[in-house]
């Protein structure tokens, strides 16, 4: 399906990220013009981006409404796919997941533009006891009340060669006989290849009929959070104890992680995997999208462990 004719010039909030980049990439493939609005726009020049469609770096933090306007300014559809696992200072789940959601869907509407294309998450979700959770549900909410006609997709989690899901499992058993399990390591977990993601919002710029609708996205397998390690291990040649771990130490030790620069695990990550993160049977996914999602076991072969 070609692109809409009105569709010219795309604005990415976030452009530089693990998923924000693939985006870039499949849309100047496509041979759209694409803005990469980012707090640092010399970022922009460690992207490797192919095809007929212009780069152009631009600055925008998307708490500032002022910044959002002027990236948006003349585009013909915008994308936000900024998210945060970790709070710093004014940086906040709310601030980033909330207000900038909000400020990227409010200029959408005073631009007059036509597509907006809005990331999440699957688990989001207004009831949960997780601040980070939470703000992704009402990062939403805000979303379509501002832009009813927004395309909202909710990816589990994204993997790639460079994600930091399953590279920082595999420095862990590198360097550690031990790898601790979340509980008993039956969360379930539907892992979503990037560049499946990337190209889902190309499809959602390309047709019409996916205003307004939401999509969560899953690879075609699903995994318990055990059967994934044991997965990594054996593409690794390792072998490593499985130890199961409480929720409740888990929780404890990210309070304290949250002390260090970069720490190796947040409270928002471990809120997330109480809970199973796959598809829901009742919602629209790729089959509505036309594509047919990557397995992790045709990319794994591509990792450096």
């Amino acid at each position: 399906m070609a692109l809409e004719p009105d569709i010219r010039c795309v604005t990415v909030f976030g452009g530089t990220g693990f998923l924000g980049s693939k985006i870039v990439w499949q849309l100047a493939s496509a041979g759209l013009a694409t803005r990469v609005a980012v707090r640092h726009p010399d970022g922009i020049s460690k992207l490797e981006v192919s095809g007929q469609g212009e780069i152009l770096p631009v600055y925008a933090d998307v708490r500032d409404e002022s910044s959002v306007a002027l990236a948006i300014k003349g585009s013909d559809a915008a994308i936000n796919c900024v998210g945060l696992y970790i709070e710093h200072g004014a940086e906040t789940f709310e601030a980033i997941h909330e207000l900038g959601a909000l400020n990227v869907a409010h200029q959408a509407t005073v631009f007059g533009i036509d597509c907006l294309v809005h990331i999440s998450g699957i688990g989001a979700d207004m009831r949960s006891k997780s601040r980070y959770v939470r703000s992704r549900a009402k990062g939403e909410l805000l979303v379509s009340d501002v832009f009813p006609r927004a395309t909202i997709l909710r990816p589990s989690a994204i993997f790639g060669p460079g994600d930091k899901f399953l590279n920082t499992l595999a420095e862990i058993a590198r360097i550690s006989p031990v790898l601790p399990l979340f509980g008993r390591g039956h969360t379930k977990l539907q892992p979503v290849y990037v560049c499946d993601v990337a190209l889902a919002v190309l499809k959602a710029l390309q047709n019409g009929a996916l205003r307004g609708k939401n999509f969560e996205l899953g690879g075609p397998r699903t995994y318990t959070y055990r059967a994934l390690l044991e997965l990594l291990l054996s593409h690794m040649k390792r072998q490593r104890l499985l130890l199961p771990l409480p929720f409740a130490i888990w929780k404890a030790l990210s309070v304290v992680a949250a002390a260090l620069p970069a720490p190796p695990i947040t409270y928002a990550q471990v809120a997330l995997m109480e809970h199973d993160n796959v598809v829901a049977k009742s919602a629209l996914s790729f089959d509505e999208l036309n594509l047919k999602p990557t397995a992790l076991e045709d990319v794994l072969p591509q990792y450096k462990l």
